[in-house]
């Protein structure tokens, strides 16, 4: 039996909501340049279509921090698989991330990247998990969505690497394989 794919958000929802986000950042950073940096894997398909819309000076880098696996807990390990190009020193950052639920990786990488000395630094996820959230220490400045404590798929998001391709949010109810 395979996974069956509960549709949580729509395509057209997401897209209606990337808009008023990027449109709120547009007033905030207005007349200055944002360093954009997408966490892979998942904040790949929300930093494009963020991005495109936003009326601003942008540089974009990548980096990759795991705390998951291929499972649909977090380890509470966390791992820099994949650190900046760039020094952020001085610049406007804006981390976009495509999910925040315990928060322990972004507490984690939100200090390493303080300590890299930011002009400023923004928080930017799709979709949060609030009710999951174990630390305390994890400012969302932009939400896209607040969702239900549910395993959540597409727009980026997987589970153990399927369903990223998806142009909706999902809710996953696992079959057996």
């Amino acid at each position: 039996m395979a996974d069956k794919i509960r549709v949580l958000l729509t395509e057209e929802e997401v897209n209606k909501r990337i808009s008023e986000v990027a449109e709120q950042i547009n007033r905030d950073y207005a007349g200055r340049h944002v360093h954009l940096i997408c966490i892979l894997k998942g904040g790949v398909f929300f930093t494009c279509e963020l991005a495109k819309r936003l009326d601003l000076s942008v540089s974009l880098d990548f980096m990759s921090v795991s705390s998951y696996g291929a499972g649909t807990k977090s380890s509470g390990i966390v791992k820099i698989v994949k650190d900046l190009d760039q020094s952020i020193e001085g610049r406007d950052v804006l981390v976009v991330e495509d999910i925040i639920d315990s928060g322990r990786t972004l507490s984690h990488l939100m200090k390493i990247l303080n300590e890299r000395k930011p002009s400023s630094i923004c928080l930017c996820t799709l979709l949060d998990k609030p009710e999951r959230r174990e630390v305390d220490d994890v400012n969302v400045d932009y939400t896209g969505f607040q969702v239900p404590d549910e395993f959540v798929v597409g727009y980026g998001l997987d589970y153990a690497q399927k369903y990223r391709n998806l142009p909706f949010i999902g809710v996953v109810e696992l079959g057996e394989d």
